[in-house]
């Protein structure tokens, strides 16, 4: 039997990080425990609410922040302050399945889409590799914005 996981980035403002991971992937941020949101509300706010209520003060209210997939298929994303910067290349990174079943040129055009509404979102483009078949298929390597390195492929 497999174990469940989460993923877990080092970060300078979670908050927004979670919030540009939410969007690319079709997350969702959780609610805090036992709250239940009405319709539209906004999870974050709520997180606020809770932890002034516990009396956590405002400089550590964005120490940490979480995603999930709605349907529960995905792994946790979870996002953790930290004060140093990021200096290497990462040796895990994420791969954005953005082409599914797709090849060549009509890959890369989807590909392209999605990095134009990534880059909307806040991220950066680094390079394309061009499809080589048959062992390369083509992706694009991208930058969240604090530097994580992720592909569309």
């Amino acid at each position: 039997m497999g174990r469940t996981f989460q993923v877990t980035f080092d970060a300078h403002d979670p908050r927004a990080l979670s919030t540009f991971w939410r969007d690319a992937l079709g997350y969702v941020h959780p609610p805090p425990p036992g709250v239940e949101l009405p319709p539209g509300a906004d999870p974050l706010a709520a997180w606020d609410d809770v932890l002034a209520q516990m009396g956590v003060p405002e400089d550590q209210r964005n120490s940490r922040s979480a995603i999930e997939d709605p349907d529960g298929a995905g792994p946790r994303v979870f996002f953790q302050q930290v004060p140093e910067d990021k200096v290497a290349k990462n040796r895990v990174h994420l791969d954005l399945r953005a082409a599914p079943g797709l090849e060549g040129e009509a890959r890369m055009d989807a590909l392209e889409a999605e990095c134009a509404r990534l880059v909307e979102l806040g991220a950066t483009r680094d390079h394309r590799v061009e499809p080589k078949p048959p062992m390369e298929l083509g992706f694009l390597v991208m930058a969240d914005p604090e530097g994580n390195e992720f592909c569309l492929d």
